[in-house]
C-alpha cells in the first residue's frame, strides 16, 4: 500500500536509480495522475519531465470500455474481435485525437516536446490495469526513435504485467497483484488530480533546453 502518488514516485525512482544512471534519461508522466509520480522521479534522479499522452477509444455508448487507443500521431490500435458500427472508429478516433493535442498545448503551454531521438524514456504512470493507452504511448516513442522505452509504474495488475512483458515490454512494477480492481486500491490517498496540478509539476521540472523529436 502506498501512501499517495508522492511516495510511489520516490519508491519507483530508487527502484530505477541503478538502470538508469549515467544513461541520457527522459521521464515521461501519463496525466493526469502519473505526471505527479513521474515528477517524483524526475526530482530523484536529476532527470528532464514532460508528458507522453494517448487516449483510448470507447465503445458506443460506454464511453470508459475501451476498444481501442489513439496516440498524438492519430495512429490508431483497435482490440481485437471488437464489432463496431461502420465509420465508428474513425469518428471517435478524431475526436479523441482532437482532444490529445488540446492537452498537448495546455499542459506544454507554447514550449517545444522534448527530443526522444536516440534517448532513453521512462514512461510513468501511477498504475496500469489493463494497459492498453500505456501501450500506445510506448508505440509512439518507439516510431519517434526512443533508443530505449521502459515503462514504470507502482503497481499493475499481473495478468497484464505478464502480458506486457510477454509482448517484449520493458516494464519495472514494484507490486504485480494477481487480485487487481482498481488502481486506486494500492493507495491510502489517491485523490483526482487536476490540470492546474500537473501545469505546476510541469512548470517546476520541465528542462528549459527541451527539442522537438
Amino acid at each position: 500500500m502506498f501512501t499517495d502518488r508522492e511516495d510511489a514516485g520516490r519508491q519507483l525512482a530508487d527502484l530505477l536509480r541503478a538502470g538508469l544512471k549515467g544513461r541520457d534519461a527522459l521521464v515521461l508522466g501519463v496525466p493526469r495522475g502519473g505526471v505527479v509520480v513521474a515528477a517524483e522521479v524526475a526530482r530523484a534522479l536529476g532527470l528532464e519531465l514532460d508528458v507522453v499522452i494517448a487516449s483510448k477509444l470507447g465503445a458506443p455508448g460506454q464511453p470508459e470500455y475501451a476498444v481501442g487507443a489513439v496516440d498524438a500521431d492519430g495512429d490508431v490500435s483497435i482490440v481485437s474481435g471488437m464489432r463496431l458500427p461502420p465509420g465508428y472508429i474513425e469518428q471517435e478516433a478524431e475526436a479523441r485525437l482532437a482532444e490529445v493535442h488540446r492537452r498537448q498545448e495546455m499542459y506544454r503551454q507554447g514550449r517545444p516536446a522534448p527530443g526522444v531521438r536516440d534517448r532513453v524514456v521512462v514512461v510513468v504512470d501511477d498504475g496500469i490495469a489493463t494497459g492498453l493507452t500505456i501501450r500506445k504511448a510506448v508505440e509512439y516513442l518507439r516510431r519517434h526513435h526512443a533508443a530505449h522505452v521502459i515503462v514504470a509504474v507502482p503497481v499493475a495488475s499481473a495478468a497484464t504485467a505478464r502480458q506486457m512483458r510477454d509482448e517484449g515490454l520493458d516494464l519495472v512494477v514494484m507490486k504485480e497483484p494477481a487480485h487487481f480492481s482498481a488502481v486506486g486500491q494500492f493507495y491510502r490517498e489517491f485523490d483526482q488530480t487536476s490540470d492546474a496540478e500537473v501545469l505546476a509539476l510541469l512548470d517546476a521540472t520541465m528542462g528549459p533546453e527541451s527539442c522537438p523529436p
